[in-house]
């Protein structure tokens, strides 16, 4: 008797930790609707029954379209189904160049089932834990607002009950994302802070936390509990507070409702507190109506502040923010950015944080830590781990994810360090 092939499904998630943990409930809500089907975080080798392209466009429509491209391309007969940040101005092109693909949304997926226990998941060994969707920001540049809307917490007892299950089933990082952790609880009368407190307490076993991204203006009003979180060796010494720009003018531009000092007092408090803190930002150059001065204010902050991960963004305008009507306008208080001028500020920038983050990696030469193993290393024969900090540490051989090891640091580069097992 011929055994029937199972319906392979191709969900594939691009951008940041919160749209891959929505890949991740996308295939689970596949998978209970579809008992039959195997689900692929890969993209697959042979025509799948369908795919699902969980997309971003943050910073333009051009790597979703790729991935669209490449599923019509490969297997032009399977369905696709796009799913993500999908704003108006993408949507049209999709429909335009690929109208055999059909959007749906994670909602739509889930209509009709239960809350799923289940832990299918990318990673055997993290396990992603959406809190929250949406902001209480209107910034003008961002087009994920438009997708994703206002913000909405999802339930405590939930979220530590997913942790849970998740840690039981052998995860040992948790990645707490979503669009903006900071203002977490803020529509429910809680925060971050006291969602940590509340999994570190509930939650048993070996796994470490690691927070998401959050706008820094929410963080002021519970700073110092959620500074005490890091005293907990179960949570990652790593948070990423996107500032966007070092100049006041430029924020007001943006809509940013944080001023250069909350960022700057806070960041050097954490830095201060925590000497080998990673501490995480974005910025945007070239915003409409930056001018040298803007610029070189955004410059001072990257040196005074000396953030390890910092990722430099050329402004993109997106089809009904606010900012793509600014620049459009060209009004005189805010004047599009060349894109020489653009090249020439992101080149700067780049140039200096890198020898910012390739100091900041030299204070851990000859120190030891405990690192858990993640997956291979760009190098050949090469495995990348993560340390108390979340800084990736290369090691020689190619070592099984999920390992943890003692290592000595011996060596730093610029967006690594370089370890020996102990």
């Amino acid at each position: 008797m011929s055994s029937v092939p199972p319906k392979v499904i191709a969900v594939l998630s691009q951008g940041c930790a919160a749209n891959f943990g929505d890949g991740e409930k996308i295939a689970r809500a596949l998978s209970a609707q579809i008992p039959d089907c195997k689900i692929t975080f890969e993209f697959p080798t042979e025509p799948p029954y369908a795919f699902y392209l969980n997309v971003c466009t943050v910073k333009g429509n051009s790597t979703a379209l790729k991935l669209v491209q490449r599923a019509a391309s490969t297997f032009p007969q399977a369905p696709i189904f796009i799913t993500g940040c999908a704003p108006r101005d993408f949507r049209e092109v999709v429909q335009k160049e690929f109208p055999q693909a059909v959007f749906t949304d994670l909602k739509r997926l889930q209509t009709g089932l239960d809350a799923s226990p289940s832990t299918l998941r990318e990673s055997p060994f993290v396990g992603i834990v959406n809190i929250e969707e949406g902001c209480l920001d209107a910034c003008a540049f961002c087009s994920t607002r438009l997708v994703k809307g206002r913000l909405k917490s999802f339930p405590e007892g939930a979220i530590v009950e997913q942790v849970q299950r998740l840690v039981d089933d052998g995860c040992l990082e948790i990645q707490l994302t979503g669009q903006d952790c900071a203002c977490y609880g803020f529509d429910t009368g809680t925060n971050l802070a006291y969602l940590v407190q509340k999994i570190l307490t509930k939650v048993t076993g070996d796994y470490r936390l690691r927070l998401g991204m959050g706008n820094p203006r929410h963080i002021l009003s519970y700073k110092e509990s959620l500074l005490e979180c890091f005293q907990d060796e179960r949570v990652y010494r790593f948070l990423h507070i996107p500032v966007q720009s070092g100049s006041d003018h430029i924020l007001q531009l943006m809509n940013r409702k944080h001023s250069v000092g909350d960022y700057r007092s806070f960041a050097l408090e954490l830095l201060e507190r925590f000497p080998l803190f990673t501490l995480s930002t974005d910025l945007i150059v070239g915003f409409p109506g930056e001018s040298e001065e803007d610029f070189r204010q955004t410059l001072n902050l990257l040196k005074e502040t000396r953030p390890t991960v910092c990722n430099i963004t050329r402004f993109i305008a997106r089809e009904g923010t606010v900012a793509a009507r600014m620049e459009s306008a060209d009004a005189s208080d805010c004047k599009a950015v060349s894109d020489s001028v653009k090249h020439e500020r992101s080149a700067q920038l780049f140039e200096t944080f890198e020898k910012i983050a390739q100091e900041n990696n030299a204070q851990w030469i000859c120190s030891t830590c405990t690192v858990i193993t993640e997956k291979p290393g760009h190098r050949e024969g090469t495995t990348i781990g993560r340390n108390n900090a979340y800084r990736p540490v290369a090691l020689a051989g190619n070592i099984p994810a999920g390992e943890k090891l003692q290592v000595r640091i011996i060596k730093a580069e610029p967006f690594a360090l370089i370890g020996e097992r102990l």
